[in-house]
């Protein structure tokens, strides 16, 4: 595979998730396939056990068949090539089994087991029998990622009690599975005490590494080492190396807890934010650009109208501009009103921001305008155009009336963020436009209008009243959103009417 520039590029990680259920999301196979794929992987998963759980606790769990556990696997194994094995939930001895003999026949080369045989209650999650197979899947695993109560009971398998009678822990009890069964053990520490969690790798030969990352203090840890270990399986597909994947892995689960509370998700111990750490590096996304980007092919056929490219080119008939701007201040006149409303259910610097361009509105009408205006159309009556846009905005104004006010101003003591949304257009495109339409050359019949469109201080205008709507954006719902997305649409498509209409003026309506 190469890129553009033939330099080669790798290809995903193929990782395979081997666990149970989780339908609230944040743990087993759900959470793997998250955290998989927050760390660039492809992820597959087989199902061992349909677990009915919440982030309150597990009300039942249903174990398929084991054929049908093999036939999964195998549907797997002979179509994709698979990088990398992480198992969590197995259950029962037979579902081990099952697993461990499909390893023997298609192991890759990376394998990663999180020994769910321990819940963080304390209860055991496997019979004695199960506990024992668990044994064989070690023999084939290269790292094993256990809980701190997991630890203790693989320590006690691998016959690593003291002679007093109580068991080893922490990194000892570490050192001695990994050197019972030849494999990296992963003893993790978020469930100790202090500032810090430290996670310590400990190789076969005794050899250990420490991470230390901050200690995040949330009770929202559910899923925490189903994703950790799926993390480490996809990373280290890729780096090639055990070190590198547990140090990045650590890095994006600390981020994963810090997001963990603002997620809101389930009444118990909640899940962690997989794509936190994404989020923190990504600019926040702009509702209002997402706005834009959703009429591109209105914008397109805006600036490519037959008005707008004889402006640009000085061939537009004055007598067809002339009607153009009656209409326009049609607009503006109205417009101003609805900034006034705008203004009125603003505060601070806000509310100064639309006053001022409710003022700029009435002194564009009166002077600019105006200026240019043939007598024979400064009494044009309102074009069915123009009439179906101030329509939509007075529209746009009742949709957050409230409680119209002792003077009749519909808005004033209502939500304006519907009506913000709607009035936007008409800043951002003419903005737009003017960029568009650049500097008109000396003696273009045009270039005062020209030199209004791209007047910077208009543009700023338009940054900030896009800054402004943003900010209502984020605060409203979704149901509020949804009204302010279709209002802004709206007034595009309505802008690209008002742009079209001079072809219109003079003919019968």
């Amino acid at each position: 595979m190469s890129g553009s520039a033939g330099v080669p590029v790798a290809p995903l990680p193929r990782v395979l998730s081997i666990a149970g259920t989780d339908p609230t999301g944040g743990a087993g196979v759900q959470a793997d396939l998250k955290s998989i794929a927050a760390h660039d992987g492809y992820g597959l998963a087989v199902v061992t056990a349909l677990v009915a759980q919440d982030t309150v606790g597990v009300r039942s769990v249903h174990v398929p068949d084991a054929v049908f556990l093999r036939q999964q696997l195998d549907a797997v194994s002979d179509d994709v090539t698979i990088d990398a094995v992480k198992t969590g939930m197995l259950g029962t001895a037979e579902v081990v089994r099952v697993v461990v003999d499909w390893l023997r026949a298609h192991r890759p080369a990376w394998v990663v087991v999180d020994p769910v045989m321990v819940a963080t209650s304390g209860d055991r999650l496997l019979d004695a029998d199960a506990e024992s197979a668990m044994t064989e899947l070690f023999a084939l695993a290269d790292l094993v990622t256990p809980n701190r109560d997991e630890l203790r009971v693989l320590a006690q398998l691998a016959d690593a009690a003291s002679t007093d009678g109580t068991t080893i822990d922490g990194i000892d009890a570490a050192r001695a599975v990994a050197r019972r069964w030849d494999v990296r053990v992963l003893a993790k520490g978020g469930h100790d005490d202090g500032p810090t969690s430290d996670d310590a790798l400990v190789a076969p030969d005794g050899s250990v590494r420490v991470f230390t990352g901050p200690r995040v203090a949330t009770t929202n840890t559910h899923g925490t080492g189903c994703s950790l270990s799926s993390a480490i399986a996809t990373l280290v597909a890729r780096h090639g190396d055990w070190e590198l994947a547990v140090g990045s892995a650590k890095t994006w689960l600390t981020a994963a807890l810090r997001g963990a509370d603002a997620l809101q998700v389930g009444r118990g111990h909640g899940p962690i934010d997989h794509n936190a750490l994404v989020r923190e590096a990504l600019p926040t996304p702009r509702w209002t650009d997402a706005w834009w980007v959703d009429a591109t092919e209105v914008l397109d056929e805006t600036l490519d109208c037959r008005f707008l490219r004889g402006l640009a080119d000085g061939t537009l008939d004055p007598e067809v501009f002339a009607g153009y701007l009656a209409q326009d201040v049609h607009y503006l006149r109205a417009y101003e009103q609805h900034l006034a409303t705008i203004a009125a259910g603003s505060t601070g610097e806000a509310a100064a921001f639309w006053t001022t361009a409710s003022e700029g509105c009435a002194a564009e009408a009166r002077d600019l305008h105006h200026r240019r205006l043939a007598g024979s159309h400064a009494d044009d009556p309102v074009h069915p155009v123009c009439a179906g846009y101030l329509a939509h905005l007075a529209d746009a104004a009742k949709q957050g009336a409230g409680d119209v006010s002792a003077t009749g101003d519909v808005g004033a003591t209502g939500d304006v963020s519907v009506l913000a949304a709607a009035v936007l257009p008409c800043f951002r495109v003419y903005a737009w436009v003017g960029e568009r339409l650049g500097t008109a050359p000396v003696g273009h019949p045009f270039a005062d209008w020209i030199t209004a469109y791209g007047d910077p201080g208009f543009a700023a205008s338009s940054v900030r009243a896009a800054e402004l709507v943003e900010e209502l954006a984020r605060r409203a719902d979704p149901e509020l959103r949804g009204r302010m997305a279709r209002a802004f649409r709206q007034s595009v498509a309505q802008e690209l009417a008002f742009f079209r209409m001079p072809e219109q003026l003079g003919e019968p309506v």
